[in-house]
């Protein structure tokens, strides 16, 4: 049954007769009763209810599979050690709420064909609020109101009633609700499968399968989980063995090395051992563990894609979605098309008019959403070039602060450089930013898709897809991006260093730590992702406590008054659900080589993330209308090319912004035998301290410096003073650019060529289910020719009875009968 709640003082709309081309079952919904008992005294609820003929009819016209045998085909055979997946494992009666059937889509005509042991039961509820749902939106004629084309969707716009909904179950246990929330939603059942059958039963196909995607998500990310940690681990054990930061540290080394002003005026010349804890830090996840887990991960996102294409495949068959087309889907056209657009057209399939858009004004609306996307991801780019200019200008100010830590700032000065505290402060900065943005372009894309008048469902859903993703993709990972391909790329060296708006703005490009740019990437990527999950969670919390604090169903004696209370869960709900996992998906693949502990964080994200939305669904919102889905959508596309990005992205992290290259051709072509040894010394460059013009050198020098030294060192590989060829790229320079490119080119086809054999080894359907498939096929033509001899047999015995005939006539019918039948 499904509820509508109003206002019975409102005017209803007089009748307007439909000219939508669209098919339309004119069959009655009966009104079970009227309720006027609510507690408030003001507010009505009208309980409608589908008696059969209706479910039938649409039953008939959508096509819905229903079970006509039980089904035959064993389950897999028990696999070795079963008994070790035993203690996550849910009772059988929960995973499998009814048998295994054959099914076929229904008829009306041959109800005695399909296996209908009770009327009331037979069809899901899934399925009976689907099509209430469906003949409440398009029905002409209807029990309490003449309803124009849009029908329910116009009296809840206008106001005649505020809500339309599904009411959850009623029984407070051994109800399918009880036992999702008992089995599913708590958080204690963590560790447990989830009871898909039982949540597509309840919901319908489309929520259960975002179940089934965000689940299978979840138990991938344990692997690339467990290979992150490894490599982690791996960094901590070979952290004595780190000799680049040995040098740093050492004082007669690194504290020996004087390097040149990192800003003008505020920065002084600093010692390299300054920056001894960053480079251990670095060392963590700047390491030999770290081109391999990349390779891996390239690896892991290939089978994570196809092996979720074998457990859809699966599910499109068990949940009867196999012959399901999105054609279906593109015939229910919305209702806003119907209203906006007034101009008809004779549709060639059908023969009927149809409303459309003309082109002027298609091309019109779609200009007019191209320019409105590219304005909003131009000021995402603008406030990511404010961000990088306050990284410039502040940077200058943390280097005169912490320029002497012992003296003006003991605690934090020991543990933090300049460049970190410019970064973290920088990445705060960016994410407030974007939240800020999301806020304002959540809003912007709905407006702008509405704009654009989609015809269908799917279609609306497909372009705000896109549109969101391309915001979220520029507004996330812009900042990474910089942090990864763009900072220290364009310094310059002193005396020619290159500004980012001319000389005249005196903000300086920004250099890397002697240790690298990777620890500013993992610092940037660790405050965007995770706090991204605590502003969702916290929002969700205050939300929560807000509603707790006005609204409390328990309060309420009725079911229909309990729901209404609860959330409305909106047509885009699952949309918001899909692009924060997608956006995570984006961190874990495109900058992993940075951060091998981000496939753990967002484990742990989703084993939460899974018992929370369980626990709304099941407690805080109200029961969505049941509608059918085959897959995860437009997302699968953009999963795709997430994990193609990924690849390029990882491999350039891998040359460009770690130190990785630049050793391993310091190690085997300039310094054979003695290891890394001298490698820091090799990768700074000499300038003379006299060259540098009066506005890069620094406006106050500390006592140590003195008459110490004539020359600075600076992170390059430049011919020193003197040389012939002075300050130009030194040859070694040209053989790590050469080792970079190589390396790339390398990674890329090698993952490409993995990527592509796992493809082509893994197939999109399981061997199991072509079987099943088949075996159903086979059963239907059987079956149903079984079923027509049946039904000629027993017409031809009423025939013998009402109109006897002659013996020859009677056989000469009957054999052309049978033949005409087979």
């Amino acid at each position: 049954p499904l509820f509508i709640q109003g206002d019975c003082t409102k005017k209803q709309p007089q009748r307007q007769r439909s000219q939508s081309s669209e098919l339309r079952v004119c069959v009655p919904l009966l009104p079970l009763s009227l309720y006027q008992d609510s507690k408030d005294q003001k507010t009505y609820f009208l309980k409608i209810h589908a008696p059969w003929n209706v479910l039938a009819t649409y039953a008939d016209v959508l096509k819905i599979k229903v079970p006509f045998k039980t089904s035959d085909v064993p389950h897999s055979q028990d696999v070795p050690l079963e008994w070790l997946s035993h203690p996550f494992r849910l009772p059988e009666h929960i995973m499998r709420p009814q048998p295994d059937y054959f099914t076929y889509p229904f008829e009306k005509s041959k109800t005695d064909f399909f296996l209908i042991t009770d009327k009331d039961t037979f069809f899901p509820p899934s399925t009976r609020n689907r099509i209430v749902s469906i003949s409440l939106l398009k029905s002409e004629n209807t029990f309490f109101v003449n309803i124009s084309c849009t029908g329910i969707k116009r009296l809840l716009s206008n106001g005649t009633y505020t809500a339309a909904f599904p009411l959850h179950d009623v029984r407070p246990c051994e109800s399918e609700r009880y036992n999702l929330y008992k089995h599913w939603a708590r958080f204690l059942c963590f560790y447990k499968e989830q009871p898909l059958n039982l949540i597509r039963k309840y919901y319908g196909e489309k929520i259960g399968i975002y179940f089934a995607w965000l689940g299978f998500y979840t138990e991938m990310l344990f692997f690339a989980a467990v290979m992150g940690l490894i490599c982690f681990i791996y960094g901590l054990l070979s952290y004595e063995d780190n000799m680049s930061s040995k040098e740093i540290c050492d004082a007669d080394i690194g504290g020996s090395i004087v390097m040149c002003p990192l800003c003008d005026k505020k920065c002084p010349f600093w010692k390299l051992n300054s920056t001894c804890l960053s480079s251990w830090q670095s060392h963590l996840f700047d390491n030999e563990g770290t081109v391999f887990f990349a390779i891996f991960m390239g690896i892991w996102v290939t089978l994570f894609l196809e092996i979720w294409k074998r457990r859809q495949a699966r599910l499109e068959y068990e949940w009867d979605l196999v012959d399901f087309e999105e054609e279906q889907q593109q015939l229910q056209i919305r209702p806003e098309f119907e209203i906006r657009c007034t101009n008809k057209r004779l549709n060639k399939i059908t023969q009927e008019m149809e409303p459309y858009l003309p082109v002027t004004s298609k091309c019109a609306r779609f200009c007019l959403s191209a320019a409105t996307v590219i304005f909003w991801i131009s000021l995402i780019v603008a406030c990511i070039i404010g961000v990088i200019a306050y990284r410039l200008a502040v940077h200058a100010a943390f280097a005169s602060i912490i320029k002497d830590p012992m003296r003006k700032i003991q605690v934090v000065g020991r543990f933090i450089t300049p460049q970190l505290a410019t970064s973290v402060t920088a990445s705060c900065i960016n994410f407030v930013i974007i939240m800020i943005l999301n806020f304002f372009y959540e809003r912007v894309a709905v407006w702008i898709t509405d704009m654009e008048i989609p015809k269908t469902h799917l279609e609306y859903e497909n372009r705000l897809t896109m549109k969101m993703f391309l915001f979220q993709f520029v507004n996330y990972y812009s900042s990474c991006f910089y942090v990864a391909f763009f900072k220290g790329k364009f310094v310059g060296f002193p005396g020619d260093y290159t500004y980012m708006f001319g000389k005249r703005s005196k903000l300086r490009n920004e250099e890397c730590d002697p240790g690298g740019c990777l620890i500013e990437l993992t610092t940037q990527l660790v405050i965007v992702m995770s706090g991204k999950q605590l502003w969702v969670h916290t929002l969700l919390l205050i939300h929560l406590n807000y509603r707790k604090g006005r609204h409390h169903p328990e309060n309420h004696n009725s079911r229909w008054e309990q729901d209404h209370v609860l959330q409305n869960f909106s047509q885009l709900g699952l949309f918001y659900e899909y692009l924060e996992m997608v956006v995570q998906f984006g961190f874990i693949t495109l900058f992993v080589a940075s951060f091998p502990l981000a496939p753990l964080l967002a484990l742990f994200n989703n084993i939460l993330e899974i018992r929370v939305d369980a626990w709304k669904f099941t407690t805080q919102f109200r029961r969505p209308v049941a509608s059918k889905a085959r897959n995860i959508g437009a997302w699968q596309e953009i999963l795709n090319a997430v994990a193609i990005l990924s690849v390029v992205t990882n491999a350039f992290i891998i040359a460009f912004t770690s130190d990785m290259i630049p050793r391993m051709v310091f190690l085997y072509a300039y310094n054979e035998n003695a290891g890394m040894r001298g490698y820091v010394n090799n990768s700074l460059s000499i300038y003379n301290i006299s060259q540098i013009p009066v506005y890069n050198m620094p406006e106050e020098r500390d006592d140590w410096f003195e008459n110490s030294t004539a020359t600075c060192r600076y992170r390059d590989y430049r011919y020193p003073p003197g040389h012939r060829k002075e300050y130009t790229h030194t040859m070694q320079f040209w053989h790590i650019l050469a080792a970079k490119m190589a390396f790339i080119i390398i990674m890329e086809h090698v993952v490409f060529v993995v990527k592509f054999f796992v493809a082509w080894m893994i197939p999109d359907i399981p061997s199991d289910v072509k079987a099943r498939f088949k075996r159903e096929r086979y059963l239907i033509q059987e079956y149903l020719h079984n079923y027509e001899v049946e039904r000629l047999k027993l017409q031809l015995s009423a025939s013998f009875i009402t109109e006897p005939q002659s013996e020859m006539s009677l056989m000469t019918d009957k054999h052309e009968v049978l033949s005409e039948c087979l």
